[in-house]
């Protein structure tokens, strides 16, 4: 079976879960199949790179988008399936799977109704994404949700999906990339930092996005026992206007309390597992998160997490054995302020419990989020839409 597989995203130029949930597929699925993987950005071996029109260079960043997704379907020839991530690739895998005779199956990683706040990056462009997903969606021959959460905000948000078109095939961890560091207070990433190793630790790593929820954690944590401490791995905002909210909430924060640290550069993989491995606890505040692989990199690191119980965050995160679930309602963002900083000061008051819950997490994690599994899943898939396809 030949595959080809579409993407914003490709290594070297990751950001974001979509990303690395392609990467990992595509290096288990090359033992399975062949990939033929179409992707934007800059030119890079192991892929054919599509860029957006020229003439579009002033234009929305979407209209670009979609000029970029019309060569990636023109290029799709010669292939069995054609399978498309986000609604950056949406429209490329409709058009090629249209244009070449061929299905067209469709991974969910997030859905544009459920982040309304994408409006503020894209203006008039979050309507474009909006349409192109929805085309997508109602026209793909199969549908992967990355978790059974985000198969129910996927029929409720598109509720003219038939069900059985659905498939549920959840995110994955390399716990040979991601794995608890010997001496990881050793490490140059947090000896640059200056943090204490002998006070509990707690870690943010992720985009300045309204969905993962950092504001909610920065009020949160002026209510942190003064013990703890905060490092924010936190880069990339969405817009300009909230990487200046962000910037002005931590001097607020630190204003208040010490051990506030804020990493704004991306870091290397290595350093953010160093990171990982050494703290007491992983917060995530997401509003919406459809799986989390952000919270099974910080389990593989055998780190407890603290996690709101948003999308697909309580198929990864058990409540109490692995980690804290803490409930989030978008209509009083106090109360789960309140009951953020309650778990974390829970879980790093103790950090014998903190840390066999760590243990529990990368059991979990080696267990039930292997990516070999994933990309066999994912297979089974592709087979059962051509067979439908051609039985047509």
């Amino acid at each position: 079976m030949r595959v080809a597989m579409m993407t914003r995203e490709y290594p070297p130029e990751i950001y974001g879960g979509a990303g690395v949930h392609v990467t990992e597929l595509v290096a288990q699925l090359t033992r399975l199949c062949t990939v033929d993987v179409h992707c934007m950005g800059a030119p890079r071996e192991g892929a054919q790179v599509h860029g957006p029109d020229p003439a579009l260079a002033s234009a929305n960043p979407a209209l670009g988008v979609l000029s970029a997704e019309l060569r990636m379907a023109a290029a799709a020839s010669g292939v069995d399936v054609v399978h498309s991530h986000t609604w950056y690739a949406g429209l490329a895998g409709h058009l090629a799977g249209q244009l070449h005779g061929v299905p067209h199956v469709l991974t969910a990683h997030s859905l544009e109704p459920r982040r309304p706040w994408k409006a503020e990056q894209l203006g008039g462009g979050y309507r474009v994404s909006s349409w192109s997903e929805s085309n997508a969606v109602r026209y793909a021959d199969a549908i992967v949700a990355v978790s059974s959460g985000m198969r129910s905000d996927l029929l409720d948000a598109y509720p003219f999906v038939d069900p059985d078109r659905v498939h549920v095939v959840r995110n994955g961890i390399d716990t040979e990339v991601w794995f608890p560091e010997e001496d990881p207070w050793s490490s140059e990433a947090l000896g640059r930092l200056g943090v204490d190793p002998d006070r509990p630790l707690a870690v943010f790593v992720g985009r300045i996005t309204r969905q993962k929820g950092l504001g909610h954690l920065i009020a949160a944590a002026h209510r942190f026992d003064p013990d703890i401490q905060l490092v924010l791995c936190a880069g990339a905002p969405d817009t300009p206007d909230i990487g200046v909210e962000t910037a002005r909430a931590v001097e607020e924060l630190r204003a208040g309390r010490g051990g506030v640290h804020w990493v704004r550069e991306m870091l290397p993989t290595a350093s953010v597992r160093q990171i990982l491995s050494a703290a007491t606890t992983f917060v995530c505040p997401s509003v919406y998160e459809p799986l989390g692989i952000v919270n099974l990199e910080a389990m593989a690191c055998e780190t407890a997490v603290v996690a709101s119980d948003v999308g697909g965050i309580p198929e990864v995160v058990d409540d109490g054995t692995t980690g804290r679930l803490v409930h989030y309602n978008e209509y009083e963002p106090e109360a789960y302020q309140d009951a953020l900083a309650a778990a974390v000061n829970a879980v790093c008051a103790d950090r014998t419990g903190a840390a066999a819950m760590g243990r529990a997490g990368r059991k979990r994690a080696i267990a039930e989020f292997s990516w070999a599994e994933i990309a066999r899943q994912t297979l089974g898939v592709y087979e059962a839409a051509v067979e439908e396809y051609r039985g047509r």
